[in-house]
């Protein structure tokens, strides 16, 4: 992302897993605050932090207290479930874990390697899921195991560039693992590079937007392969527990909210690139495929958001 105005302040670090980056116009001393945020969500949040709310949610059969953090998250990942017609499921980690994605990308190489290829299954869905919001706890059936994935860099990019313009910041960008949320009005020179999923170097469109979301999601993002050369990566079918199969190696979705722009991306990749343009358009968001032809599609729409 390009950002040079000298009003602006900029970090940049690792959260979630993921290079995360901060853009703050006209309050700069609010940068270490959403820093903390961003700390704070992933300490409620990560599947890889002992003790974490979710950490404990799929450790237990039983009610578990949760902020108001953990509530919005599971409800956004509800929504998320509905508005994708199931395609968007965060109950898929046991086929994750299966699958030897068991530690986070920051402790390990990019490709690992396992014995086998495990067997794969339908995953459990959210019906097991049980919420009191009055009591503010949750509670998860016996089969169930949550994992936020995208959804919840999405949802923390939301939640702190929202919070920084609603402390009196002008505008502010918060970028977490490929997922972008921009509050307030930004700048003209605001610019968000869509990179190439064959090239990391390389960029396949440049887009700008006062306010919304900019998310992407690749096949080829996380990545490992099996002894007996079967290729994985981290996005899974619900429907098979088995990573997704698809002419489609990266999604990128404009949207109101970085939520929503995640959990889009998740099911364009799930199909063919002119159903996926269909599904993108008839839910009334832009985006941009890439296949595995290295040929690039786009939305009608996308077009007023080139720079």
């Amino acid at each position: 992302m390009a950002a040079d105005d000298t009003s602006c302040t900029t970090a940049k670090f690792r959260a979630m897993g993921s290079d995360a980056v901060i853009v703050i116009e006209g309050m700069p001393d609010h940068v270490n605050a959403a820093i903390s945020r961003i700390a704070d969500l992933e300490n409620s949040w990560s599947r890889f932090i002992h003790d974490s709310e979710i950490s404990r949610l799929n450790r237990s059969s039983s009610w578990v207290d949760v902020s108001e953090d953990t509530l919005m998250l599971m409800d956004r990942s509800i929504d998320a479930n509905k508005i994708t017609s199931g395609a968007f499921d965060p109950t898929v980690l046991t086929s994750l874990v299966a699958l030897g994605y068991d530690t986070s990308r920051s402790e390990k190489p990019g490709r690992t390697r396992l014995s086998h290829t495990p067997r794969a299954g339908r995953s459990p869905g959210l019906a097991a899921v049980d919420i009191d919001r009055e009591m503010s706890r949750v509670r998860l059936g016996r089969a169930v195991a949550f994992d936020p994935g995208g959804l919840g860099k999405g949802l923390a990019a939301d939640i702190v560039a929202s919070e920084a313009v609603a402390s009196g910041a002008c505008a502010a960008m918060v970028s977490i693992g490929g997922d972008v949320r921009i509050a307030g009005c930004a700048p003209p020179e605001w610019v968000i590079a869509v990179e190439n999923p064959f090239d990391a170097e390389a960029t396949i469109a440049e887009l700008r937007l006062e306010h919304g979301a900019i998310c992407t999601s690749s096949v080829a993002a996380n990545t490992w392969t099996t002894d007996d050369g079967a290729a994985v990566h981290h996005l899974i079918d619900p429907a098979t527990g088995s990573p997704i199969l698809s002419s489609i190696v990266a999604a990128t979705v404009v949207a109101g909210e970085a939520w929503i722009a995640e959990a889009m991306c998740k099911t364009a990749i799930r199909g063919d690139a002119l159903h996926a343009l269909s599904f993108l358009e008839s839910a009334g968001v832009e985006g941009l495929l890439v296949d595995t032809d290295r040929f690039v599609w786009r939305t009608a729409g996308l077009e007023g958001f080139a720079t």
